[in-house]
């Protein structure tokens, strides 16, 4: 783990930073794109209202996801976020006070079991080299979310550019979680060519995007069967 810190640290200085602002059209392209396979995805789940969902993000980081589900109307005081870096913990109190964020190791999360009905994993478990580390992340995920609950995925499968990453697979995904029904859907519109295409044709980007073939990620909601 604290190979992570120094990734994220070396990450931060390498990178400008507007790298990810959404005034970028490939940024807001993909943005836009996974809300929208967001929403659907929870369409398929027949949850017509987060509001009363009691949701957990797993490596919150500086809180962009919680803002995004705050949005979707979920409580502040029943979204919560567990983040291994101190300082992106101090960003999110400072973004959302009302928003339960605890700094802590995601191996050994501190809430009761069957707590929640939301798990969210957004392309944290990639970070992670160690296989039994995110072994043991995916096994406290399950613990803590309800037999009626979700965990949602949001991982890329590829990323060769990255050597700091590792890019997760269906089958590694089934095996983090066997106990339990996966529906999937492959989106993103692979970022290096969405950032190129998308200021030629936003269209295009929407087309390509829907054949799959180029996209990166997988969308999965994760449900336990046991």
């Amino acid at each position: 783990m604290d190979r992570l810190k120094q990734e994220y640290e070396a990450r931060r200085q390498r990178l400008p930073s507007d790298e990810y602002s959404l005034l970028k059209r490939g940024n807001l392209y993909a943005y836009q794109q996974r809300q929208k396979a967001t929403i659907q995805m929870f369409s398929r789940l027949n949850w017509k209202s987060l509001a009363e969902k009691a949701i957990l993000e797993v490596g919150c980081g500086g809180g962009g996801i919680l803002h995004e589900y705050l949005g979707y109307g979920v409580q502040p005081d029943r979204l919560h976020g567990i983040e291994y870096l101190a300082h992106r913990v101090a960003e999110c109190h400072q973004r959302f006070p009302d928003v339960p964020v605890i700094h802590g190791d995601a191996q050994s999360l501190p809430y009761p079991d069957n707590h929640f009905d939301l798990v969210l994993q957004y392309t944290v478990l990639s970070s992670i080299l160690d296989p039994q580390v995110r072994a043991n992340v995916a096994r406290e995920m399950r613990r803590v979310v309800r037999p009626s609950g979700v965990i949602l995925w949001y991982d890329f499968w590829l990323n060769p550019k990255n050597p700091q990453t590792h890019g997760i697979r269906l089958d590694e995904i089934r095996s983090l979680f066997p106990d339990s029904r996966l529906l999937v859907k492959k989106i993103t519109l692979a970022p290096p060519l969405a950032r190129r295409l998308v200021n030629v044709s936003w269209l295009a980007c929407e087309l390509l995007e829907s054949l799959t073939i180029l996209n990166s990620h997988y969308l999965v909601a994760i449900m336990p069967t046991k």
